[in-house]
């Protein structure tokens, strides 16, 4: 058996550098569901690089930060959302997605009830604004394409777990919770089965009220066994409709 030569080549006396990475950035995809329809807020920049553009709330992170801790302030900052639960998605690392720079960014996403957050836009952005699912404009750098894996684990963990439901009114309609299901996973569900399936689960409480101020007939109101919740969320279970 013979090894190659460990002679050196003039190449192999060059010293390789290669350049570092600028920095870790944070981008959060925050949800929400507006009476039928699945939003995603999304934020005008007013200085860099990028103003007068369309994004996703980001920012860096600072050295003494966590990636959690990190998301939290950039939301607060953004937005004053504040206390809300953030799931990291993953970190995405085309060398490209920044133009002139290599950085890293972390991705978030979450679930909110608009009607629990009034949102106040920073100095930072001139706007922030909340998008139908379905008229996201062209946004910077990879933000589609994080916003487009953000929907997709949506869509995965909502058939394994309750997590859905923090879109809604504290006492909605099962035909409120159908919508938010089908905006969420794009489809168009069957009324009757989706109502027996969702009522077999026992996860929840039929209240003795209806609909106040509606043109239509009136529908009995629900909310959600905190109980059966807790135990369903912990356990996972099948949405599948």
């Amino acid at each position: 058996m013979t090894f190659p030569s460990s002679q050196h080549t003039p190449q192999s006396d060059h010293k390789i550098t290669t350049p570092g990475i600028d920095g870790i950035t944070i981008d959060c995809v925050i949800f929400g569901f507006n009476k039928a329809s699945l939003e995603v807020l999304l934020v005008q920049h007013a200085e860099g690089e990028s103003i007068g553009k369309w994004g996703l709330l980001g920012g860096y992170m600072k050295r003494e930060e966590s990636a959690d801790d990190a998301a939290h302030r950039i939301v607060y900052e953004l937005t004053s959302l504040d206390n809300i639960y953030l799931e990291q998605l993953k970190a995405f690392t085309n060398p490209d997605r920044v133009p002139e720079r290599r950085v890293v960014t972390i991705g978030y996403y979450t679930l909110v009830n608009r009607e629990d957050y009034n949102i106040k836009a920073s100095l930072s952005v001139i706007e922030a604004k909340w998008y139908k699912i379905n008229t996201i404009p062209d946004l910077i750098f990879d933000h589609n394409e994080i916003l487009k894996f953000s929907l997709m684990q949506l869509r995965n963990r909502v058939r394994q777990a309750p997590i859905g439901f923090n879109l809604l009114p504290e006492k909605f309609t099962l035909l409120q919770l159908m919508h938010l299901y089908e905006e969420i996973l794009g489809i168009e569900l069957d009324k009757s089965n989706f109502r027996r399936k969702i009522l077999h689960m026992k996860l929840l409480i039929a209240l003795d009220e209806k609909q106040q101020d509606v043109s239509h007939r009136a529908a009995k109101l629900y909310k959600f066994d905190a109980e059966t919740y807790k135990k369903l969320t912990e356990k996972g279970l099948n949405f599948e409709f």
